[in-house]
């Protein structure tokens, strides 16, 4: 074919084409919208306009005017001049015209899934907004679920904080409906809810208080929900929106802090008493006289407290990097416990020099726990630069963590001449400045030790035996030192928490940390040995005594790290367990009370 014949073919085609689009327009509009097959380019399939329950939804509602339905559902089966398709934390059912998904995913369960989410996101906005600023809320949905109730309850919970602004003067040319101020609640069965009192216990964790509107006339027209704008599809050739501007009159209740004490008596008081006309709280007290206490719908004993870190004097105590003390109250998050810095004569410290051989260089003063009275359960250690941050900024800043923990304590640890044990997150930290208690093994000693329990003596090596034999009961290092004249194995150190007991030495590391260690050893866990692992761990379990006064103090914890045993205790499986000589898993649950003795 000549180049004169292809032309005159492609002059044909392109002419065809053009006669065909202005009859494929046509069928369209006859069919209400409904396009032939193949008419959504990007591989979209023909999708059936139709969702009965969305249309007897938005008629009970009355959203739309009267009179205006069928231009309304005629506006939403036409495609929009440029179509794209999204997604987001909304049902969406505005979007229609360009995610025709939604014309068959549609329910309203829906937006009873997203209120709560969608009214959290705008407290945390209203939360970060100056006073005097402009939010504005806006979805692209119709349900007042999602619209008009998370601006009333965001409204309610403000008490005066926020207030609709009027911004009709400000969209000039804008065709839109103003907020609805009643609207009923649908389940995705059909059933309605005019009330929150009417839904039953059955429903209350899909349907909550919120996505009602207030039942007080007063509070509602107050609201002024009318100031909302609706901007419905068929007005403008647009999609459907939801549109809400907020001004931030003052701050939140909740970030508003109580007026802080000026004087506090010596003498101690006396508890407040629950009276008829103060049944939640007492009588209210003043709080601008001097050593009254706000009480405000908290507890006495959460409302005011005296900081942490400031003795009976008044001044700061030396060591103690506690939270501020406006962040003392309980009511709006975690009471954090501080860190306490270990001072150089606490008589903490020297049976833990002693029993590690410490050199003299160790940082001690670095050390800190979290507790100001009672027994110190975990030591944690920081940077001289960590320090001094710590103590010089603890009334700007709240600490949540610091810190990696060196040391857990162990309460039958007395009668190993230590009560503290060491923790695998910190032993890398520690290691250059213990000069006791440390153990070399070969890689296949660390194999074992890593896939078995409680070792026996006899499943070491003869050398990690003779170095064992000698030591006292309790904490120990076990260190593996590369050797370079083999160079097939593993070629990196190795530095392990370890217990010895009267038999058998047992490792404290956490489950990843060991498949770490056993892969770096080229060591998959294999299941034909499990069966092998797991007799081996009964037969030193057998013979290793465990405190009986201790149990695990955490999931996932060391099982050494622990508390005291009480009646109602319980004992959880540790991340450290050992392996079995498996695919992996942990082995029996090791606890406190499978300590070697």
């Amino acid at each position: 074919m000549g180049r004169r014949a292809r032309g005159r073919r492609l002059q044909q085609q392109q002419q065809q084409q053009q006669q065909q689009r202005p009859q494929r327009a046509e069928d369209g509009a006859e069919g209400g919208g409904k396009r032939p097959e193949g008419a959504w380019e990007g591989g979209y399939p023909e999708i059936v306009k139709e969702n009965k329950l969305f249309e007897h939804y938005y008629r009970e509602l009355k959203i739309v005017p009267e009179g205006e339905w069928e231009q309304f559902m005629g506006a939403l089966r036409e495609p929009l001049p440029a179509t794209l398709r999204i997604t987001g934390y909304k049902s969406g059912d505005g979007t229609m015209r360009k995610n025709i998904d939604v014309w068959k995913k549609w329910t309203t369960l829906n937006s009873l899934q997203l209120h709560g989410l969608q009214l959290r996101i705008a407290t945390r906005g209203a939360e970060q907004l100056v006073e005097g600023g402009r939010m504005v809320y806006s979805t692209c949905s119709l349900n007042p679920i999602e619209d008009e109730a998370v601006i009333a309850s965001l409204l309610e919970k403000s008490e005066g904080a926020l207030e609709l602004a009027d911004v009709s003067s400000e969209l000039p040319g804008l065709k839109w409906m103003p907020g609805i101020t009643h609207w009923k609640v649908m389940t995705k069965d059909g059933q309605w809810f005019a009330e929150w009192e009417d839904v039953p216990h059955s429903r209350h964790t899909q349907i909550r208080p919120t996505m009602f509107p207030p039942k007080d006339p007063e509070k509602l027209q107050a609201m002024h929900l009318e100031r909302c704008l609706r901007i419905l599809p068929h007005h403008q050739n647009t999609g459907g929106f939801f549109v809400a501007v907020l001004v931030k009159k003052s701050s939140m209740p909740w970030n508003k802090r109580p007026p802080k004490l000026q004087v506090e008596s010596a003498e101690p008081r006396e508890p407040v008493r629950a009276s008829p006309a103060h049944p939640t709280g007492g009588a209210a007290a003043d709080p601008t006289e001097p050593g009254s206490k706000a009480v405000g719908g908290m507890e006495d004993t959460d409302t005011m407290e005296r900081p942490e870190n400031v003795d009976d004097s008044g001044s700061k105590r030396d060591g103690v990097c506690g939270p501020p003390p406006s962040k003392k109250m309980k009511l709006f998050g975690f009471k954090e416990d501080p860190f306490v810095f270990i001072p150089e004569d606490d008589p903490l410290f020297p049976p833990i020099q002693k029993f590690y051989a410490l050199d003299p260089s160790f940082p001690k003063m670095n050390l800190l726990t979290r507790t100001t009275e009672g027994k110190k359960r975990q030591l944690y250690m920081v940077s001289k630069e960590l320090r001094n941050v710590l103590v010089n900024n603890s009334e700007r800043m709240k600490v949540i963590n610091t810190g990696i923990k060196v040391w857990c304590r162990n309460n039958s640890g007395e009668e190993f001449d230590c009560a503290f044990r060491l923790a695998q997150e910190g032993i890398y930290t520690l290691y250059p400045f213990i000069n006791s208690r440390i153990i070399t093994v070969s890689m296949e000693d660390v194999k074992i030790l890593l896939t078995q329990e409680n070792p026996f003596f006899r499943k070491l090596s003869s050398e990690t035996y003779s170095q064992a034999k000698d030591l006292a009961k309790g904490s120990i290092v076990l260190k593996y030192e590369p050797d370079p004249t083999k160079p097939d194995t593993l070629q990196c150190p190795i530095v392990l928490c370890g217990w010895r007991g009267k038999a058998s030495i047992r490792t404290f590391v956490p489950k990843n940390e060991r498949l770490h260690y056993l892969r770096m050893m080229g060591l998959e866990v294999l299941a034909e040995k499990k069966k092998e692992g797991t007799s081996l761990a009964q037969e030193s379990t057998g013979s290793s005594g465990p405190p009986e006064d201790e149990v695990s103090a955490e999931p996932g914890a060391d099982p050494a790290a622990s508390v005291d045993a009480s009646a109602d205790a319980t004992v959880d499986t540790p991340s450290d367990a050992p392996l079995d000589a498996s695919t992996g898993s942990s082995g029996p649950a090791p606890t406190e009370t499978s300590l070697p003795r």
